[in-house]
């Protein structure tokens, strides 16, 4: 019995030490780094764009493809948001509401999910729903993904699974 307790203490110990080895060899904060913010430069291409100039609403639908500095987005539907008081003003962006197959990707990285919103003011991403975070060969999955754009950090949350490759696949 003593055994059995010792064996699996020393393979909890393993298992846990060579998750923080995969944190340092590869798993690395999200999109760290990424300079986004209210002056971003925001470019939009879509199947459509509708305007509601009561509400101040644009809704771009339809293989829509967003690029924020090295950023990418795309999903099937983004509503812009704008900063208040500008009332869709030119510059006004504030940020950007995406919904139904969200990508965001910026060449080394990529996170999915069925929702996202992206506050460039605050240069913090939500995304949740089936949320897939890849890093290489190291993906990591939860419900929802918060990203701090400007600090540098990120929590997952909700059923989180992990696949770490710690060293070279053949």
């Amino acid at each position: 019995m003593m055994k059995s307790i010792t064996l699996a203490a020393c393979l909890a110990m393993l298992s846990i030490s060579s998750i923080g080895a995969a944190f340092a060899q590869g798993a690395q904060i999200p999109f760290a780094g990424l300079e986004v913010g209210a002056n971003s430069t925001v470019e939009i291409a879509a199947d459509s764009l509708s305007i509601d100039q009561e509400s101040g609403k644009a809704v771009f639908a339809g293989n829509v493809v967003v690029g924020i500095e090295i950023m990418r987005l795309s999903a099937d539907v983004v509503e812009v948001v704008y900063a208040a008081g500008t009332e869709g003003g030119a510059g006004a962006i504030s940020g950007l509401i995406a919904k139904g197959h969200v990508v965001f990707s910026n060449g080394e990285e990529a996170a999915e999910g069925d929702f996202a919103d992206l506050d460039l003011e605050a240069g913090e991403i939500v995304m949740t729903g089936n949320v897939i975070l890849t890093q290489g060969q190291n993906a990591l999955s939860g419900q929802s993904l918060r990203i701090n754009l400007n600090t540098g950090t990120a929590l997952i949350e909700g059923r989180v699974q992990t696949i770490f490759q710690t060293g070279d696949s053949e």
